[in-house]
Formats: C-alpha cells, sequence, structure tokens
C-alpha cells in the first residue's frame, strides 16, 4: 500500500482507513482495492473511514465511498465515514451517502 491510504486494525474489531491529500485518479484503484478488500475479506466489526486529512475528493473516489456504504450494508458491516469537512461531507450525500453515516463533520 502506498503513502496516500494508510489502515489501521484496532484491537475492539475496527478498521479504520484513512486517505490522505488529493483523492484523485492516481489513487481510485488503490482506494477500491483496500475498501473490497476490508469489506470481502477481512468483515471488521466497523469501517470508519477517516477523512480528516482528505483536502479534495474526485468524483470516481466518491463513487467508491457510496459504493462502500451499499456494499458495507449489504455484507453487515458498519461503516462510517468521519472527519470530512463540510464541502465534502455535501458531495457524499448528493452522492447518496446517508447522513448518518457522516460523523464529526469540520467545518
Amino acid at each position: 500500500m502506498s503513502d496516500s491510504v494508510d489502515m489501521e486494525s484496532r484491537p475492539d474489531g475496527d478498521l479504520i482507513i484513512q486517505p490522505h491529500g488529493v483523492v484523485g485518479p492516481d489513487c481510485a484503484a488503490e482506494l477500491r482495492r483496500v475498501l473490497d478488500h476490508a469489506v470481502r475479506r477481512v468483515r471488521p466489526s466497523r469501517l470508519i473511514l477517516d477523512l480528516g486529512d482528505v483536502s479534495h475528493l474526485d468524483s470516481i473516489n466518491l463513487g467508491t465511498l457510496a459504493a462502500a456504504c451499499t456494499i458495507c450494508d449489504d455484507q453487515r458491516v458498519a461503516i462510517f465515514l468521519d472527519n470530512s469537512t463540510a464541502a465534502i461531507a455535501g458531495q457524499l450525500t448528493a452522492a447518496g451517502v446517508p447522513r448518518q453515516l457522516l460523523r464529526h463533520t469540520l467545518s
């Protein structure tokens, strides 16, 4: 995995995925691969996407995150998107991510 996406398992069963910086086309395949592995193989009790270090999210990765929410629901994996900026939170809700999955939105 490159420096653009970090993954951390916690003792309580949570898995935290943290993308960094501009999340654009150059990291789309990696983010999709990490999310797929997390949901289908690791199957954590909770999957937390920490977006606190994301400065921009392109439409490809926006769709990937929205799809991850649906896949997690289908696989019965709880998912939360934490620490997004208000702008990114707005993009995510416009893409169909339920507001209740967005926690700790930054101003």
